[in-house]
């Protein structure tokens, strides 16, 4: 009995060091070519660290961009991001979530470029059945050209959540009980680097293209979402909470993240179009 338990111990201690080593020499780093593939602009976009960075470069000729091969329903997706630096103006860095269609829902993480040495904005958007109009504007209390920072926006079936570095910017809460629109459409998720000419002082500075090409990074390219297979509407299992993103933790805030919200919405924002009365007289019901 004394010989068969330690040949056991053996055995059972084989098969913890081999588990052990099996962990330890995997890489837990997604590569961009699992999840995501060049959408345009391919003689713009480089791949760095062996498929585990993306660099974007635009210029007077083209940007460009990539997307996810999957479409999903809910989840938690985040990307690593590093913006252009020196003269921006005129140049948008763009992470989105995004359905198909003219009647498409849309999340929208938007960079936008400035004159150097003047900051850049950070723009927020909500897109319900093709209609947005739904911008809040940030400024950012670092310098997001200088190193990568954590962009991450969280979905499911009670709220959506803006978060840079894991602090929250902007909630969007599902009213759909009293007539506010809700994003229900399964959506892919979109990267770019273009020119906008309204991106900068309402579109009075212009890009200079003197700076090109104008480059942004991104890493992270793992996806914590719920699949919608072939892009199709049907995204009822995705509500469920077997997805840890959908649980009730995830219904609201917590007390340490509402802190964290107010203290962002007070100091760091700079347009809210729930208090533009020039555009919208009255409130907007979701800004109740």
């Amino acid at each position: 009995m004394g010989s068969l338990f330690l040949i056991f111990l053996l055995l059972l201690l084989l098969h913890l060091t081999d588990g052990v080593l099996v962990r330890g020499s995997m890489n837990t780093e997604t590569s961009f070519d699992q999840n995501y593939e060049v959408t345009w602009g391919g003689d713009h976009v480089l791949s760095l660290n062996q498929g585990k960075e993306i660099q974007l470069t635009m210029d007077n000729s083209s940007g460009s961009g990539f997307g996810s091969k999957m479409a999903y329903g809910s989840g938690l997706f985040n990307m690593m991001i590093k913006v252009p630096g020196r003269n921006s103006a005129g140049v948008v860095t763009a992470y989105y979530l995004t359905s198909q269609g003219k009647m498409h829902d849309e999340l929208d993480f938007e960079f936008l470029g400035n004159r150097k040495g003047k900051p850049y904005r950070l723009q927020t958007n909500v897109f319900v059945d093709g209609q947005g109009n739904r911008e809040q504007r940030h400024r950012l209390w670092f310098d997001p050209t200088a190193d990568f920072h954590n962009y991450k926006i969280l979905w499911n079936q009670h709220q959506i959540v803006f978060y840079v570095d894991n602090i929250p910017i902007r909630v969007y809460k599902n009213k759909s009980n009293i007539g506010v629109g809700y994003p229900s459409r399964a959506m892919q998720i979109e990267a770019s680097l273009w020119d906008a000419e309204w991106a900068t002082n309402g579109g009075k500075t212009k890009t200079d293209w003197s700076y090109a090409p104008f480059k942004a990074n991104f890493k992270g390219f793992d996806v914590s979402g719920c699949y919608v297979p072939n892009s199709s509407n049907n995204s009822q299992h995705c509500s469920s909470d077997n997805y840890w993103w959908n649980r009730e933790k995830f219904w609201q805030l917590d007390p340490v993240r509402e802190r964290q919200y107010e203290h962002v919405k007070h100091k760091y924002m700079t347009y809210d179009y729930c208090a533009d009365r020039n555009r919208y007289p009255e409130t907007p019901l979701e800004c109740l």
